[in-house]
């Protein structure tokens, strides 16, 4: 029996390692990815179709040179938005508060933000959904309809 003891506690300890690995990797793969969160988030927002050249540039805000850190330290970003309203009276209401309500908005979610979940179309639309979302929350009137990245730098420091 002296001889058997070691053998017994060595194969209870795998078997219970291989246990607590099998439930640590299906916890991970049975949670959501947040691409479809943000995607399933801004369904209901749609951007009027049809509009000409000038109406377009009526219900278009800019926001250029938002510098900042990404929640890498090493990483500094340089980008400009351009924030597309559903109708003129909106984009009025958004130009007088984008200084000081929609760019800490950005900043903010810039902070949080990974070098690499910005790689790529996907990872810029990802940004985008969520500054929708943001932003929607925080208007006084209106909504923001479509946000499209105009400028992008990303360099390590």
């Amino acid at each position: 029996m002296k001889k058997m003891a070691p053998w017994l506690i060595t194969i209870l300890l795998s078997i219970t390692l291989i246990v607590l690995a099998a439930f640590l990797l299906l916890k991970d793969y049975s949670q959501p990815s947040p691409g479809n969160e943000l995607s399933a988030a801004v369904q209901d927002v749609k951007a009027p179709s049809g509009l000409s050249a000038d109406e377009i540039v009526e219900v278009t805000s800019t926001i250029d040179g938002i510098k900042t850190n990404l929640s890498d330290p090493n990483y500094v970003v340089v980008m400009d938005f351009a924030f597309q309203m559903d109708r003129k009276t909106s984009k009025e209401a958004f130009d007088k508060i984008k200084d000081y309500k929609i760019k800490p908005i950005i900043i903010k979610t810039l902070a949080d933000t990974k070098p690499e979940d910005l790689n790529g179309s996907v990872g810029k639309d990802n940004l985008s959904s969520k500054l929708l979302n943001l932003i929607n929350k925080s208007l006084p009137e209106g909504k923001v309809v479509q946000i499209d990245i105009t400028y992008f730098i990303s360099t390590p420091i």
